[in-house]
Parts: structure tokens; sequence; C-alpha cells
């Protein structure tokens, strides 16, 4: 049996002596790079942190101290030394979390994939164990430097600062960025010594006496202090974190278990907030990861582990390829049109841009809210900045979005990749509350393009905006066939029915939920019910004609892959009410829970989100409305209350849903 297999919890690590330590490392790499080979997921950060999550859980007990990642992308280490060994479903339906899970494990504390709020809660964990009275317990935060370019790590920096008494460890998985490194032993006995209680009252003995002799006491010691401090910052860039009030400790090669064990110790022992610095290599130990400039394997799909060839290929061109090569094709006839991402330059299609006009596009880094006054600021210059993240990172910036963007009408583009349903990354990536959030904002306006020819020609609508906010929205998959309209009314493109001609349901196709909506249409035609389908293109604001065209069916059904609360059903049901239209509104979309991560197919069946249970559900609410005994008119209004009944039954329909 290898001794990966032998490691039922962290308790299990501290019988291994230093070469079988390493000896695990390696058998850990070995099965990352075959496991995530087959299911997909984040390779290279996990390939970095081996040794380092090793030494975590040999210097702490887990879950007594609680240990905590940003991202949590970076713990499939702290899942196999916890316990879980089984990746076969990884990221998929009933498998492992590509994150750390509370579902799963007592070892794991937040989900946290949402970068740089790991300090944040590191403070308020510590803050508890000091309320409380649990001194013995010990919060040890991992984030990443890139994580660090995030505002709210160094607001909880400033928080974490001032509490000198209050434990808290924070190791910095520091795996881009080169530091001169502290070398032998000086540097180890500088760094025990600033641990230790008794330096510290030392120190504080040597000022108070300094300080008590008239006239040259200040200078002396200021001077000494001075000197003292820049001589540790010959050797090591400690001064940034040290003038914050942290304790600093490195930097360290966070591949030494060893080397890493021992300053994590010291810094248990401390009774206050250290800064550990370890230097890490992401895609340790995997040549082809190490040899990818781009991200170093930082995700990877299913592929040979061998050849790292993928071993199916994509059925089409994916909606993030479409939106980078219409971005260049603007950039040329647009010298105004300039760029910006947090940290996701390359996954949100930027990369050709930034290549072909390296002046007009910054990553900001992990710092959504700047991103966003920064393009108000941009707009106001005279420029028109298309921000591009992922939908649920916009979430961060709504603030931005509504005071600096929007208040101040900025003409500012935001292209929101992974929206809807993403899948296998979980709960915390769905773009499944964008349509619902930005709703309540003044004067912005929302696209949903269904195909590939629709974010071509809606990127370049929204463009042209130059006095307020537009946003511009797909989901993470391929872009599909082309879904043709036959007939247009008002700004709405009809692709089947007819606009002209009362049928019983008006369908509200929302974006990439098009196929989805014709296919339910077709069954529904089946069973002699007759539908018109509509895409709006532009979800906000409602088209001024959708009110009128709805007036001419029993019923409207709007199907949506956003949240049902507060997104378009329920914008296309507050138009209709203002029009004074009655006609009842049924709203597919998705219900207020965090999905559990599996494939984007997957849960969109979980949530009823297939053209068999929208037709089903509708047919069953029309049925219900056919039992009573009035009549009903086109327009909505009721004969002896039949419209009344129809709503009725498709509220109890949604509420059964």
């Amino acid at each position: 049996m290898s001794l990966l297999e032998n490691i039922r919890g962290p308790r299990d690590l501290k019988a291994l002596d230093g070469e079988e330590l390493t000896d695990l490392a390696e058998e850990i790499r070995h099965f990352l790079i075959h496991a995530v080979a087959r299911t997909g997921g984040h390779l290279g950060p996990n390939l970095g942190v081996v040794e380092l999550t090793i030494a975590l859980h040999r210097a702490f007990d887990s879950p007594a101290d609680r240990i905590l990642w940003d991202t949590g992308h970076q713990s499939y280490v702290h899942k196999l030394l916890t316990g879980r060994q089984d990746f076969s479903k990884l990221r998929g339906k009933g498998g492992l979390s590509g994150y750390p899970s509370r579902e799963e494990s007592e070892h794991d504390v937040i989900e946290n994939s949402h970068a740089s709020t790991v300090l944040g809660w590191a403070d308020g964990l510590a803050k508890a164990n000091q309320v409380l009275g649990r001194w013995n317990r010990h919060v040890v935060a991992v984030i990443g430097d890139g994580a660090l370019t995030g505002g709210m790590a160094w607001e909880a920096l400033n928080n974490i600062a001032v509490a000198k008494d209050r434990p808290l460890v924070i190791v910095v998985n520091d795996n881009e960025r080169s530091y001169a490194p502290t070398i032998g032993g000086l540097a180890d006995h500088l760094a025990t010594l600033r641990t230790t209680d008794g330096y510290e009252r030392f120190l504080a003995r040597g000022k108070e006496a300094l300080l008590r002799v008239p006239g040259v006491g200040r200078p002396v010691y200021e001077s000494l202090h001075g000197a003292k401090k820049g001589f540790k910052d010959a050797f090591a860039p400690q001064g940034m974190f040290e003038d914050l009030g942290l304790k600093y400790l490195g930097p360290i090669d966070g591949h030494d278990i060893a080397a890493v064990e021992s300053a994590l110790r010291r810094a248990k022992r401390f009774h206050g907030p250290v800064l550990v610095h370890c230097r890490t290599q992401k895609g340790r130990g995997y040549r082809p990861a190490l040899e990818h400039e781009a991200d170093r394997f930082h995700t990877v799909g299913v592929m040979d582990p061998l050849t790292c060839e993928p071993l199916s290929r994509p059925a089409g061109v994916s909606w993030t390829s479409v939106f980078g090569e219409e971005m260049v094709r603007i950039g040329a006839e647009r010298p105004d049109v300039v760029a910006l991402t947090a940290a996701m330059l390359d996954p949100v299609g930027l990369t050709r841009f930034a290549e072909a006009y390296p002046d007009r596009v910054w990553d900001v880094g992990i710092a959504e809210q700047h991103a966003a006054t920064c393009a108000a600021g941009l707009a106001t210059g005279g420029l028109h900045p298309v921000v591009a993240v992922y939908a649920t990172f916009l979430n961060r910036a709504f603030d931005q979005v509504l005071m600096d963007v929007a208040l101040h009408k900025c003409g500012v583009t935001f292209v929101l990749d992974r929206a809807g349903v993403t899948g296998t990354d979980g709960p915390s990536h769905n773009g499944m509350w964008d349509m619902s959030i930005l709703q309540v904002v003044p004067g912005l306006r929302i696209a949903a393009p269904r195909d590939a020819d629709q974010l071509r020609a809606q990127l370049r609508e929204a463009v042209e905006v130059d006095d307020a906010p537009t946003v511009v929205r797909f989901p993470k998959e391929n872009a599909g066939e082309p879904v043709p309209a036959v007939g247009r009314v008002g700004g709405m493109d009809v692709l089947a029915g007819s606009a002209r001609t009362p049928t019983d349901v008006l369908l509200v196709a929302v974006g990439a939920m098009a196929p989805v909506v014709l296919d339910a249409a077709e069954l529904l035609r089946a069973r002699g019910t007759g539908c018109t389908v509509v895409d709006p293109r532009w979800v906000k604001p409602v088209d001024p004609a959708l009110p009128p065209l709805a007036a001419q069916h029993r019923l409207v059904a709007v199907v949506e892959d956003n949240s049902r609360t507060g997104g378009v059903g329920w914008a296309v049901a507050q138009a209709l009410r203002d029009e004074g239209v009655h006609v009842p509104v049924r709203t597919f979309g998705i219900p207020e829970q965090f999905l559990a991560h599996a494939k984007r197919s997957e849960v969109l069946a979980d949530v009823g989100l297939t053209p068999a249970e929208i037709a089903g559900h509708i047919s069953a609410a029309l049925a219900r409305a056919q039992d009573a005994p009035e009549t009903v008119t086109r327009t909505g209004g009721t004969k002896a209350g039949r419209g009344k009944a129809v709503r009725a039954a498709v509220v109890k329909e949604t509420s059964e849903a």
C-alpha cells in the first residue's frame, strides 16, 4: 500500500519521517496529474502547494485549528490529506467539489472561490476565539500573491495588524514574483528571535531604558531602530508588512517541507499576527505545466496526461472566443474602445485584443470594484471601456456600477462571461444573479444574445451607447448553431409563430435559452397548443412592443437562466401590469438556492429548465384553466373570471416547480 493510501487524516502525517514525507509529496503529484487529467480541474495551483499543505497539517491540528484557503482551487492536496481520495468524479455530480466544501468535511471551513476574502474570515474567526477564550485554537489563512491584489485583503490586513495579542497566521503562497531569499542560519536565527516573546520583551525593556536617558536617549533609540530595520530589509522584503504591524517570516522555500514546518511552528508560538512568506512554483513536478507560459495549467480539461492532448474536441466555437474576435475587429474600427479585466485576461477572451492593442487594455488584478470605477473615469475622459469579467464577479462591484457608472451616465460596456449556470465550478461561480441585481440600476441596459451572430451584433450596439452602462452576457459553453429569426416586432426577434396571429402561449426566450424554448414550443404545438416565440434581445428595459403582443395570448412564459426572483420574468410581469395587460406570466428560471456542482446540462435538468418540463408545466396550467366553465378574451380581460383561473393555475404551478 502506498504512503498516500495510508493517510486517512492529518494525524497520520505526524508519524512520517523526512524521507517518507518527500516520497509522499511525489505520490501526491503523480496522483493529481492522472486524476485531474481524467476529470478536468485546477492542476497547476495544486501541484505548487504539495509540500506547503503537508507542512500545514503537520504544524497545526485541523479541524480544531482552522485552515482557510484563498482561493479554494488550491485545496486538492488538503482534500487528499483529510481523507478524501476518491477523485473519480471531481467537480462532477455526486463527486468532490473543486473547492473546499463544508458538506464534504469538517476540515473545510469556507467554500471561498471568490478571491481576497480569506483574511476577513480569518480576522473574524480569530476575534471569535479571543472572545470565547479559546487560546489554544489557531487560525491559519493561506492566500496567494494574486489574491493580495484585491482590496478586501488589504482592508482585512489593516484590521488584523492592530491586534498585537490575537494569534493569526497568514501564509502567502507566492508562486509568481521572485524575491531575493534570506540565506543560511543567520536569517533563520533572526526570524526565530523576531517571533519569540523573549525578543519582544528585550526590545521593550531596551526602548524604555534608552528613552529614560536625558537628551540623547530618543535619538539613539531611533537610530538603532532604523539601523535594525534597514539591516532586516536588506535581506528580506518584509518592510511593507512590518510597517503594518505584522511579524514577517521569509521568504521560505515552499517546497522544503522541513523549512516550511519550522517557520509555521515559530509563527504558531507567537501570540499575535504573523505573516509567513512561502515561494512556490506553480505546476511543480510536471514539465508540461512548467512549460505552459500562459497559466502553467491553471485549469485543464479532460486530457491525456502524457501528451496533454484533449481527449474530446469542442463541438463548436465558444462564446468567449466569439467575443474576443469581435473585440479585435471593433478595436480596429474604434480607437476609443479600450478593455479592462480583473485577473482574467485570457479566460474572458481578451488576449488577442491585448496583443493587437497593448496600450488599450488593463488587467487590474482581483479588483472588480476598481475596474468599474476606473472604467467610469475612462469614459468620462472620452473613451469607451469594455469591462470583461465573469458574471458572478460583477456582483462584487455592484455599488460602483450603480453609483460611479450609472449615476454619472458613463458609457461603459460590461461583458459578462460565464453567465447563467456554469456547472462544474459549483455554487459560487454560477452567474445566476446578474439580471436580477442589475434590474434596479437606472438607465442600465442588458443584452442577452442567443447565438454568435447576435453576440457580435449586440456587442456593437452596446459600444455605441455613450450615455449609460450596457451589459452583454453569455454562458460558459459553445455558441451552437445560429438561431434565425422569422420576423420582428419592435426590437424583438420572432423565432417561431407569428406576432400577427393570436395564439395560446407567448414564449419569451432569454439569450442562450432560445434553443430550449424552441424545442418546448415544438412539443406544445404537437399537443395542439399554439405558440409564439420571441427573443427580446435587450432584456432591460422591456421592449415597449411586448405588452401589446402579450395581450394577444392566454399565457406568457419567460424562460431565463437567471434567478426567478427579480429577473427578466419579473420585469416582464411588471411591464404588463404597468400597461394594464392582465395576462398571467409564468417564469421559468433558477430557484433561490445555491446549485451543487455538475455539468451545465445536468444542473439545468435538475431545476426544470428542459423542453419537456417547460412544455409540461405550460400544458398543465392551460389544461386546468380549460376545465373552468368561463371563457377568456385574447386581450387577457376576463369573461366571468376566466383570466383569474388561468392566473391562479400558473401561480400554483410556480409554487410546485
